[in-house]
């Protein structure tokens, strides 16, 4: 099955939105893997594949920070990402936030279109682009890659995930087929070479605009060192119809360099402690659900 932006991700085209989505606590895969700095490595080339479409890269271009402040619009990302697994109740406030922060933004491109960010597909695009970050990532930088089982949790959580960011019921996918057909489609059809891909890519190796004049140079042999990391782990988990779009070369050497830094980092991640493991906010919410756990364990034991 193909879909194409702005049409239904399924048959049911009328199937009807359900009743609010429910938080994600412990128990659920992304509560185990979206919090891990290691499901962030692939973040860059995800954020390359939202740009490559042309009402996205748009948007991005005209208003977003990627230029004056990288550093704080990755914070800031970040962030809601995690607030929107990690952040029970407020993560549907979260996603009613985005949904109100994205309305009025609005742009027109060189050939004079104008591009909204809270269209249906462009919103779907930008989501979507999640579940096949979580595959990615897990393939190249997990102890193992995802088994059958642990992809279709992984994609019903996606599909969750979808609810609180109000992404129109009609353009989520029905099954994991379904996906990679969508997924397949917009990379053919839709994506382009945007401008705002190949400045990113450009960035990577560079000294981030807000550090101090007088640091610079002290800052840019490392800023060199992990740019060039970066720009490996990026290209290297782009589909290759995206890297041939941008026309970005990737070798057989690259490959195995690519999977030698993820068996690294595959298997040395794990035997980091928690709280290096995971980023903040993940850190603080599997800290307060353990207390809650322990708490409703001492209440349930109590002398009566």
């Amino acid at each position: 099955m193909t879909v194409t932006e702005g049409t239904p991700a399924s048959p049911q085209a009328g199937r009807e939105r359900r009743g609010e989505p429910a938080p994600f606590g412990p128990g659920s895969l992304l509560w185990e893997q979206m919090g891990l700095y290691t499901s962030a490595i692939a973040g860059n080339s995800v954020f390359i594949l939202q740009v490559m479409h042309p009402a996205i890269g748009t948007v991005v271009d005209r208003l977003s920070s990627f230029r004056t402040d990288p550093l704080g619009r990755a914070a800031r990302s970040f962030a809601s990402v995690q607030t929107w697994v990690y952040g029970g109740r407020t993560a549907i406030e979260e996603g009613r936030r985005l949904r109100e922060m994205h309305k009025p933004l609005s742009a027109v491109d060189e050939e004079g279109r104008r591009h909204h960010a809270l269209s249906a597909g462009p919103w779907a695009w930008v989501h979507l682009t999640g579940f096949y970050a979580a595959v990615t990532a897990a393939r190249y930088f997990a102890p193992a890659p995802l088994t059958p089982e642990e992809e279709q949790r992984i994609f019903d959580e996606f599909l969750q995930l979808g609810r609180i960011l109000q992404v129109p019921e009609r353009m989520l996918p029905e099954t994991i087929p379904d996906y990679w057909a969508y997924f397949d489609d917009m990379v053919a059809n839709t994506l382009v070479p945007h401008k705002v891909a190949h400045e990113v890519l450009a960035q990577m190796d560079r000294v981030p605009p807000g550090v101090p004049g007088p640091l610079r140079p002290a800052v840019a042999p490392l800023s060199m060192a992990a740019g060039r990391l970066g720009r490996l782990i990026t290209i290297g988990t782009l589909p290759a119809e995206a890297r041939d779009k941008l026309g970005l070369r990737w070798t057989a050497a690259d490959e195995r360099r690519l999977r030698l830094a993820g068996q690294v980092i595959g298997r040395g991640a794990p035997l980091l402690p928690e709280r290096v493991r995971y980023m903040p906010i993940a850190y603080r919410a599997r800290q307060a659900a353990r207390a809650q756990e322990r708490l409703e364990r001492a209440l349930a034991h109590r002398p009566m």
